[in-house]
């Protein structure tokens, strides 16, 4: 009786393949779920000059006759403290308000807080900062209002620990 060739694959060989699948997975999946870590604007507002979060709510004007304002207490804005988050929105109908924390120079990992409407246009929620190492840092608090036909961001900068 003939002898049948035996395809012999090694454990190296197997690893590396595994290795490869596991790497096209995570590019997958990534593509897959990029816009919600990193949403894509269809407007962006502009907040208003010299506003200081630390100080007093700012406002944001974005296309043709929207605003928002954007307060964060308590005052100073502390580290690793629940702070209190109200945006209210004018001009359009919002379904969903989000506000997205990121580090202007440094990555400080994924935190975004989902707003609760309350009656008037306010949305509220609660969230922290983390600590940063360097003891002082600029942060990005990016307001994301989305509607039925589009997504709004409206990004205000402020500076805590100095």
């Amino acid at each position: 009786m003939p002898r049948v060739p035996t395809l012999k694959i090694s454990k190296s060989s197997l690893l590396n393949l595994a290795m490869i699948a596991a790497l096209i997975a995570v590019a997958v999946v990534g593509q897959r779920f990029s816009p919600l870590l990193l949403p894509k604007a269809d407007v962006t507002g502009i907040a208003a000059p010299g506003c200081d979060l630390q100080r007093q709510a700012c406002a944001a004007t974005f296309g043709e006759g929207g605003r928002l304002q954007l307060s964060i207490t308590p005052r100073p804005i502390p580290y690793l403290q629940p702070l209190r988050i109200e945006v209210s929105v004018s001009g359009v109908e919002a379904r969903k308000v989000e506000v997205d924390f990121a580090g202007a120079s440094m990555n400080m990992g994924y935190n975004r807080s989902q707003l609760v409407a309350s009656p008037g246009g306010a949305y509220r929620g609660e969230t922290s900062l983390p600590v940063c190492v360097s003891g002082s840092m600029t942060w990005v608090a990016t307001v994301i209002v989305e509607t039925e036909r589009q997504r709004i961001a409206v990004p205000f900068r402020f500076d805590t620990g100095r």
